[in-house]
């Protein structure tokens, strides 16, 4: 309910993969932070000892310093538990384990196949969505039971077939993906600004952008700042930065040597000096979508493009440090701070309750928002957040140079998704030798496929692999 001051209480909110050892520790610290939503939190995940550790945290949050506002969280063991009677439902789940992203990830690389993220597109992508969508036709299922007007938030990846399957099994549903890339390329393009015009602290949301694409491979084609068209600025940069953005000291930013996800933006800066549109994601989801021959030849090819190959190995020895964490903070060893993480998740939800307005990037189904691709494909636009209503902008056609590009893309995912709906292996083998980092002969890809769904089959019981393909 909304009072006088404008604030609304007893909100409800089910978090599905409430076991979350980093999401939702994020999202605990965003509500606690915000003075004008209070409520309850639902944390279901399949991991119930996970969630009932996440409850003891969150509600640690009540007494952090700087908390404004007052959630309790708690874990409950089924998912109909956490949807019933829910507002808003986030979902952020990992589909399997990473000895499944492993695979996922390394086992094409037998093949000359490299992926530097291998959770959203190329032979890795397409796998996870194997076993991640048929978990999402569950959850979809438990929203259109429990609670058909809730807002559902995503954050899981593959993020547009995540979305595309919410959609599939309920066409009401009034859901949304979720991802921070863009951001990362408006803080660049505000670094860029301040360099070029001598402006300080430029914040991110003072770059005006205007995005169109599918997620993880979204280009930009407006930046304005104050006025100001930051395209012709935008290119004197990427010439001048073409071997890689340098810092204040005139060296090369050497963190992307020693750090798994970063990048000095010379894949980025590339495909604009190539193609004129401003690619907004990261250099390591870029380098993804575009052909395997680019970006991703070869290790050597990655290291001379300063972006980072992020190794499951890593990804592991990161879970055991935040369980370590979990524990510290369960027990209070390390105390639960506030720290904004940056995300638009709790200003979407408050913007849904009337609280503020919002445009920002999100994902949704092409009802016209990108003319020149397919209507109800999960595109990524901006989108005009009001009280009780969510419409995308429209955003305007994909830019006939990248055309092809992101065409390409969008009609993979669109097959992925007909054929996982259908359980049809022919029709995702056919998505998988198309992706542009499949770059091995036929036999090989069918060998590669074969291998990958041998490795994840405890997660992969709903379809024949022995059907031929």
């Amino acid at each position: 309910m909304q009072d006088s001051q404008h604030k609304v209480q007893d909100i409800r909110i089910a978090y599905i993969g409430g076991g979350s050892r980093g999401w939702a520790w994020g999202l605990m610290s965003d509500l606690a932070a915000c003075d004008d939503i209070s409520g309850q939190v639902a944390l279901y995940d399949i991991d119930f000892q996970a969630a009932k550790d996440n409850e003891i945290i969150g509600n640690k949050f009540k007494e952090a310093q700087g908390a404004r506002s007052h959630w309790d969280y708690t874990a409950v063991k089924t998912l109909d538990q956490a949807l019933t009677g829910a507002d808003f439902v986030v979902i952020s789940i990992l589909p399997g384990t990473f000895d499944e992203m492993e695979s996922d990830v390394h086992a094409p690389e037998k093949y000359g196949i490299y992926q530097s993220v291998g959770d959203t597109t190329g032979p890795g992508g397409i796998v996870r969505a194997m076993r991640t969508l048929p978990m999402f036709e569950v959850i979809a299922q438990g929203i259109k039971a429990c609670c058909p007007k809730a807002w559902v938030i995503n954050y899981t990846n593959p993020m547009t077939l995540c979305v595309k399957t919410l959609y599939r099994v309920f066409p009401e549903i009034r859901a949304f993906g979720c991802c921070h890339e863009v951001f990362g390329t408006q803080k660049f393009l505000a670094l860029m600004v301040e360099e070029v015009f001598g402006a300080k602290d430029v914040n991110r949301r003072e770059i005006r952008v205007n995005p169109v694409g599918v997620n993880h491979f979204t280009w930009l084609t407006s930046a304005v700042w104050q006025g100001h068209d930051l395209f012709p600025h935008y290119r004197n940069f990427c010439r001048k930065y073409r071997d890689g953005y340098l810092t204040g000291d005139g060296a090369v930013d050497s963190n992307w040597m020693n750090n798994s996800f970063a990048s000095t933006e010379k894949v980025k800066m590339d495909l604009f000096l190539r193609f004129g549109s401003i690619a907004a994601a990261g250099d390591r989801h870029l380098a993804e979508f575009c052909p395997g021959n680019w970006y991703l030849e070869s290790p050597e090819r990655v290291r001379e493009m300063q972006f980072g190959l992020t190794p499951v190995s890593w990804r592991k020895n990161d879970l055991k440090e935040r369980m370590e964490r979990s524990m510290r903070l369960r027990t209070g060893q390390e105390a639960v701070k506030i720290n904004g993480t940056g995300e638009e998740g709790v200003n979407q939800i408050r913007a849904l309750l009337g609280l503020c307005d919002l445009v920002t990037n999100v994902n949704l189904p092409n009802r016209g928002q990108i003319p020149n691709l397919p209507l109800e494909a999960v595109v990524e636009t901006n989108a005009v957040f009001r009280c009780g209503s969510l419409d995308p902008v429209q955003a305007g056609p994909v830019p006939s140079e990248i055309y092809p590009l992101i065409a390409r893309i969008c009609g993979e995912q669109e097959l992925v998704s007909e054929g996982i709906a259908g359980r049809d292996l022919g029709k995702i083998f056919a998505a998988f030798t198309n992706d542009p980092l499949v770059t091995c002969g036929l036999a090989d890809a069918g060998r590669l496929f074969q291998e990958m769904c041998e490795n994840t089959k405890a997660y992969l019981s709903m379809y024949d692999l022995t059907a031929d393909i």
